[in-house]
């Protein structure tokens, strides 16, 4: 009765539901696919990359404990996976393989195939919801479709988890030693170069690292969440995003740790954990739909109309964005924050979006694909949304008229400066009140070695509100 669980972005032992299932079903064998070609074609970021590799050793450590061995298998990209795991199937025996869902298209085609391809050699396929609290299809409107609201989604949700609240999976019990070695992991993929000793630092690998930064953040932190989310300068985040991303933590062990920092209230209470739990219903949201509207994991846009704004092709300012020197302090601060350490602050990610897509009027997959290349908790679903609610092309999108202005962003949620000073030291000198507009001073008076602005606030926004109203209603084909 032996069978294989095949890890892919579920990281960790614990409350891992295919995990569970196979171990209770039989001897179990792990796998991992190493599949550079597909990593590539996705834009996964390099530190990404070298942080799944060592949450992959991790969780070797952690596999051998339970006497499971981990096999490392290498193909270019998914079209290798049938054979792939077939081949390990008939190597040792395996009657049933287990997985945990996965819901971009390509995951789902590439499950499609393989579960096709191993039930051609009677070989039984289990995949099992893991990645979020409601299977796709199960959370719908009255019509039976897919939510485009979130707020009405979360109602849904809401009323699910008064009923059926998602239990945590206990982490199985270490079963008879296999006469089978772990594979060695590798430390380093070809065409991903390896990020600095300083990034790796910052996100140290492993479900117990995940799990104490979970736990610090719901003992210390979460109460004060709704208060202090917006102010990038302050640690008001959880920064487990890149551990969720990969599988290292649950959505479910996250919100058992928000209710029991809440006497197991979810929707009232602390207003600190309740706005944290809205955050994990947004990621959920995204997730449903990318099943939903398949057309958002294909590069196009959620309201098909928005197809036709007239995107500008700047590669000039793009290029300023993406390297942090557009002549706005919060936006470089915040870029240059990504390219250093992958990762930025969520209300920056809104910030410099919407300067993309309004002021500078680039289109939103220019950023989307930036984002991706270079964050450590890069999520097609998460990053998806964002930026078409952003560019006002998505779900329950910003209105195509609300737009963020850089400077009074900065001035309420970074009103000192300091983050801008952390990452844009020529202007340290600058006081609070200059630090987040130097080009106000004049030429005389402005910091030397930092750009004047690459463009002008209130033309731009103009520019902007009249590429959006000049859509026409018609649809374009999906």
């Amino acid at each position: 009765m032996q069978q294989l669980m095949w890890f892919r972005s579920d990281l960790r032992t614990q409350d891992n539901t295919a995990l569970s299932h196979a171990m209770s079903s039989g001897a179990t064998i792990a796998l991992y696919l190493v599949t550079p070609g597909q990593w590539q074609r996705h834009d996964d970021a390099p530190s990404k990359v070298d942080f799944w590799l060592r949450n992959l050793a991790e969780l070797s450590k952690a596999l051998a404990a339970l006497n499971v061995p981990l096999l490392v298998r290498h193909c270019h990209d998914w079209h290798e996976a049938p054979a792939q795991v077939a081949e390990v199937c008939h190597e040792h025996n395996i009657i049933a393989v287990h997985v945990n869902e996965e819901y971009g298209i390509n995951e789902s085609l590439r499950d499609r195939q393989v579960c096709a391809y191993l039930s051609q050699q009677a070989i039984a396929w289990h995949s099992h919801l893991d990645q979020i609290f409601f299977k796709p299809g199960s959370v719908l409107t009255r019509s039976g479709g897919y939510f485009q609201v979130y707020s009405q989604f979360r109602k849904v949700c809401y009323e699910r988890l008064h009923t059926a609240l998602p239990a945590l999976i206990a982490q199985p019990k270490a079963q008879t030693p296999q006469a089978i070695s772990s594979d060695t992991i590798p430390e380093t993929v070809e065409g991903f170069a390896t990020p600095s000793d300083s990034l790796r630092l910052l996100w140290p690998a492993g479900e117990e690292e995940a799990l104490q930064r979970l736990q610090r953040f719901a003992d210390e932190q979460v109460a004060y969440y709704k208060d202090e989310r917006d102010f990038p300068a302050k640690p008001g985040t959880s920064q487990l995003s890149a551990y969720l991303a990969a599988g290292v933590v649950s959505p479910r062990q996250c919100l058992h740790a928000a209710l029991a920092a809440n006497q197991g209230e979810f929707d009232s209470g602390n207003p600190g954990v309740v706005t944290w739990i809205n955050e994990l219903l947004w990621r959920e949201f995204y997730k449903h739909t990318l099943v939903g509207y398949p057309r958002v994991s294909r590069h196009r846009a959620f309201r098909l109309e928005t197809e036709a704004v007239p995107w500008r092709h700047a590669p000039e300012e793009l290029a300023a964005w993406q390297e942090g020197r557009t002549g706005l302090p919060i936006i470089d601060a915040a870029m240059r924050q990504l390219l250093e350490t992958g990762w930025m602050h969520n209300r920056l990610r809104m910030i410099v979006a919407m300067f993309l897509t309004k002021n500078l009027l680039i289109d939103w997959r220019e950023g989307e694909r930036f984002f991706m290349r270079h964050l450590i908790d890069g999520d097609l679903a998460a990053n998806n949304g964002g930026w078409q609610w952003s560019a006002s092309t998505g779900t329950d999108a910003a209105p195509y008229f609300r737009i963020f202005n850089p400077i009074s962003q900065s001035q309420k949620f970074d009103p000192d400066g300091q983050f801008i000073r952390q990452w844009v030291p020529e202007l340290a000198g600058l006081n609070k009140r200059d630090i987040h507009d130097p080009s106000a001073l004049g030429g005389l008076f402005a910091p030397s070695g930092y750009p004047r602005p690459i463009v002008d606030l209130p033309r731009s926004r103009e520019r902007a509100l009249a590429a959006f109203k000049n859509l026409s209603a018609r649809e374009v084909p999906a």
